[in-house]
């Protein structure tokens, strides 16, 4: 059954919920191929999904950093050159839980395992085009993405809509406003009728339910770039470290705490960064490691590995290019990276 701020079904047996958020469970995703089915994509909602008119909707570009502001419908965006890409969206604090769990550190914020991350193939139009179609100026520096979902409030202050900065130079280069998922139309609880996909940097910049993107010859800010979405902790400065890239991660397509039969099991599972992922290697005692064997690659890499299971109790691991034992802590517990200790009972 759905949470009231998302539309779709949220089945038990998909999703964990948190919130105004679902958060996909592993287990779910075997069997699924590369690309995560809509179905089981997980939500990352501030508010609530909103449902808007394809047919009134507009995508304006303006500001000082172009000479022609535009006004586009979808029929207009569907109209120009597309390409597609295939790329994951994670939220920044995916594996947020693991800080208090595994490292006994306090954080903030909402206690995703390794769920909220998903990979699909977007299309729709290069932002680059849109903003040289808009008459893109050499003085701007900043593109301002802003959301059509409703405006955030917490602990009494009205933040707006959700909307954070891009600077040009990322926005020309691999940014997508998509009007598609996974070869069908952009679900509603993906940011239809149009959205960012801001390939390989944290979630909140590939703003959904696109409906203006400001271009400015100075520089922008949002509270999603001042107060959140930065790192703040004993190693950051007291003004914190804006976030922007992932880092890389691996999962076991196993439920958390999974009772497994002894025997020869083949382990399965995912990993993803940024850059790629070279190597995959896979700890069945927490001493030895194997490389696992990929099974396909995309926005990011399928693979597995085999195993003789014996009854008792197990902790899995698994690493992509050398994940650390512990990762860099911060106050909001964003960009966890180390490897995560998968807990599974054998019998």
């Amino acid at each position: 059954m759905a949470a009231p701020s998302i539309v779709k079904p949220l089945p038990a047996t998909d999703f964990i919920m948190h919130g105004t958020n679902a958060e996909t469970r592993w287990e779910a995703l075997r069997d699924t191929g590369s690309l995560t089915p809509v179905s089981k994509f997980f939500v990352r909602n501030h508010t609530s999904t909103p449902l808007l008119d394809a047919s009134s909707w507009r995508l304006r570009i303006h500001g000082s950093g172009v000479s022609r502001p535009l006004s586009l419908s979808l029929r207009d965006l569907r109209a120009l050159p597309s390409c597609s890409v295939e790329a994951v969206i994670e939220c920044a604090g995916n594996g947020r839980s693991f800080f208090i769990s595994q490292q006994g550190q306090s954080v903030s914020g909402t206690p995703w395992q390794l769920g909220a991350v998903g990979n699909a193939r977007w299309r729709g139009v290069s932002l680059g085009l849109l903003l040289r179609l808009a008459g893109l100026r050499s003085s701007a520096v900043d593109v301002l993405p802003v959301g059509l979902d409703a405006e955030y409030v917490t602990g009494g202050v009205n933040l707006g809509r959700v909307r954070r900065p891009l600077p040009v130079a990322k926005a020309l280069d691999d940014v997508l406003v998509a009007y598609e998922m996974n070869g069908a139309e952009l679900p509603v609880d993906h940011g239809f009728p149009a959205r960012l996909v801001v390939p390989g940097w944290v979630g909140i910049a590939s703003i959904k339910w696109l409906g203006s993107l400001e271009v400015s010859a100075s520089a922008l800010h949002s509270p999603w770039g001042t107060q959140y979405y930065r790192l703040f902790g004993p190693a950051y400065p007291a003004e914190g470290t804006l976030v922007t890239t992932q880092v890389a991660k691996s999962a076991f397509e196993l439920g958390w705490g999974a009772t497994v039969p002894a025997g020869r099991q083949v382990l399965t599972g995912r990993s993803w960064s940024p850059d790629g992922e070279r190597r995959v290697e896979v700890s069945t005692d927490g001493r030895t490691w194997r490389r696992a064997t990929p099974v396909s690659r995309g926005g990011w890499t399928r693979w597995q590995v085999p195993w003789q299971a014996t009854p008792g109790s197990h902790v899995l691991r698994v690493r992509a290019d050398g994940q650390p034992d512990e990762s860099p802590y911060n106050t909001q517990g964003y960009l966890f990276g180390a490897v995560v200790k998968h807990p599974v009972t054998v019998v």
